[in-house]
Formats: C-alpha cells, structure tokens, sequence
C-alpha cells in the first residue's frame, strides 16, 4: 500500500455526504480517489466540490481502472452484497453501509468472499462505537452485570418513514421496512453487549397500517427521496422475539409509524448483578449497592456524531493492522439470518427455528 490509501466510494447519497464523507476527507492516511453513482451528477458536485479525480457511474468500471486499497459502500441495500464482493475481487478492502445484504446467501457469499480474498469486510455498525456503548461494554466485561440473560429493544416512531415511493419503501431494494431499517442498529449493539450469542430461534410479526399517510413528525423521514407514484410493499412495523444459543432471549419493536406518543431509540438488558437502560442515548444503570436499589447516572460527554467517525477509524487501523475488528462479517452473517427468520415467521404465523 502506498502512504495514504486509495478511496473509492460507491454510492454518493445522504447517508455518504452526512456521514462518511466529512471523516473521509478528514483522514490523514486516506485520499478519496473516485467517486461513482447511477445519479453521477451527484457524484460529479461531490467531486468537483472537493477535487476528486474521477468520477464514474459503473462501479465496476471504477474497480478496473483505479487501484483501489479500500472502497466504501453506500448504495441502497440490495447493491451491498454485489458491489462488496466485487470489490473485495479487485483486491480492496470494504467498508459497507448497514444491512450487510437484504439475504442471508448474499451475506454468506460476502463473508466467504473476503476470507477468501483476505480482505477486511466491515459493515457499519456505528451504535457500537459511541462513548456510552464502549462504557456499557466495559460496565459488562467487568462482570458488574452479572448474568445477562433476557432484554428487549426497538426504535419506534410516531410517522418517520423516509424516501415514501423510493428505495426504502421497495423491496426489492431495501429487503424491508423499519425492521431492516433500524433493527440493524439496536439488535446489534444488544447482541454486541451480551457478548455475541448465537440466535438459534425468532418469532415476528409484520404490519403495514400507514402506506397512505403522508404526515411526518420525525426529521428520519428526510432520508432517501420520495416518489409520490412509486412503490411501498414493506411493512411500517415489525415486533419479535429472538432466542439465543445460551438461553438469553430478546424482545424487539422497531416501526416507522405507528400511534404512539413520541419516536424513541431504546436499548434495556437485565442481569443477575445489574440492568441497565439506554433511551435515546442516555444510559442509566440499576443495581444494589449495601442492600439497597439504587440507580445511577453516569456522566458521559455528549458525543457529536453518532459513532460513524470513530467506526471509520477503527476501520482504518485494522486495515494497517493496529487492530482486530470489532465488526467481523460472521456477526453480519448471523444478523442477516435472524432479521431474515423474522420476516418468514411473520409470513408463516410461527416460530423459526435458525439452526
């Protein structure tokens, strides 16, 4: 590899001008080197905005003629698998936006791909990489919390649907609603903090009750474009329930709308020791201490970004070899499997068994 690594970037939408670009260009070891988009006059603002080289609209034009270290993945879900593997052939290393793929083959085929090529394959799982996860982790791994062993979690909101018409609200492209959406984020950063358990069973259900609406309390909604004569065939709601090989179990509610009071992200685990709660990023811990319940509030400072800089990071000192991934494409595998088993079993009206 050369001083600085080599960029390119599939996929130049929202979440890649919010999220990735302003840590990219801020890297110190890193040099964006082509950009490449269906939409490609977005990605020629982009790059003319910045002074990026190249700019194409076939990803796999941009493989073949850039000498690529690491590409980074933002296209909408049912492009992360193809684009991934193809870029992990070329010889890269990837970076890709959550979900790993929209089926559990496609996620397969990934994870092989890269140890295959030996190559680093890392999906964004940036809740995992805030200042309030690393301390629940440390809270965790130094046994304060005892047994884990059951929890819930969900991100529910009032009316939030983002891209109505667009690639959000098509299957065929985003693999689903709210439960592929957003239950990346907190099913995740739940199986992270109970040390990875392997889900063996999940039980779902689907609705959708809100495709007509076109009211909107949430600033989520503004994610993707809409297309008023376009297609909404995933759900608006999804609920369930996950076993694990260990014998901890979790409850799970994610919704883009629905009659509630207000939106909220939120993450409970309980253990033998302690439990604690996470809602919309402030933790709070409940224990004994001398024979008495208490509940405490620890002092965190306030994180700017949602954990994609500090992700980005770790992305890149793994692929120095600074450090082992925290993120590994056999927990997307296993992610993929059980949001997959989720939707058959709200299809089928029964539990699925994973393993």
């Amino acid at each position: 590899m050369s001083s600085k690594l080599k960029l390119g970037v599939i996929g130049t939408g929202n979440i890649f001008r919010g999220a990735h670009l302003p840590v990219w260009l801020g890297h110190s070891e890193v040099e964006i080197v082509a950009l490449c988009d269906v939409a490609m006059d977005k990605a020629q603002a982009i790059a003319n905005q910045h002074g990026i080289s190249h700019v194409y609209n076939d990803y796999k034009e941009m493989l073949a003629n850039e000498q690529l270290d690491i590409v980074d993945i933002c296209t909408s879900n049912a492009y992360h698998a193809q684009a991934a593997i193809c870029a992990i052939e070329a010889g890269a290393h990837v970076l890709c936006e959550k979900p790993d793929a929209t089926n559990s083959a496609d996620a397969e085929a990934m994870a092989a791909a890269s140890i295959r090529h030996d190559r680093i394959l890392m999906a964004i799982r940036n809740n995992r990489f805030t200042s309030t996860s690393s301390f629940l982790r440390k809270y965790v791994d130094a046994g304060h919390m005892g047994d884990i062993y059951t929890g819930r979690c969900g991100w529910i909101r009032r009316r939030g649907i983002p891209g109505k018409g667009g690639w959000f609200t098509t299957k065929e492209l985003s693999g689903g609603g709210p439960l592929i959406d957003l239950g990346v984020h907190f099913i995740d950063l739940a199986m992270w903090l109970m040390g990875n358990p392997k889900p063996v069973a999940v039980s779902g259900a689907t609705y959708c009750k809100f495709a007509e609406s076109s009211l909107s309390d949430s600033i989520h909604s503004q994610f993707g474009e809409k297309n008023s004569e376009g297609t909404f065939d995933v759900e608006d709601l999804a609920t369930g329930f996950v076993r694990f090989d260990n014998g901890a179990t979790l409850q799970i509610e994610f919704s883009w709308a629905s009659n509630i009071e207000e939106e909220m992200n939120f993450l409970e685990l309980r253990g033998t020791k302690a439990g604690f709660s996470l809602r919309n990023g402030d933790a709070k811990l409940f224990t004994e201490i001398e024979e008495t319940l208490c509940m405490v509030v620890p002092q965190l400072k306030k994180q700017a970004d949602f954990g994609h800089a500090s992700q980005i990071n770790h992305f890149i000192d793994v692929v120095r070899k600074r450090s082992q991934p925290i993120v590994t494409p056999e927990q997307g595998v296993d992610m993929i499997k059980l949001l997959a088993g989720i939707y058959e079993s709200a299809r089928l009206g029964r539990e699925i068994q994973l393993t």
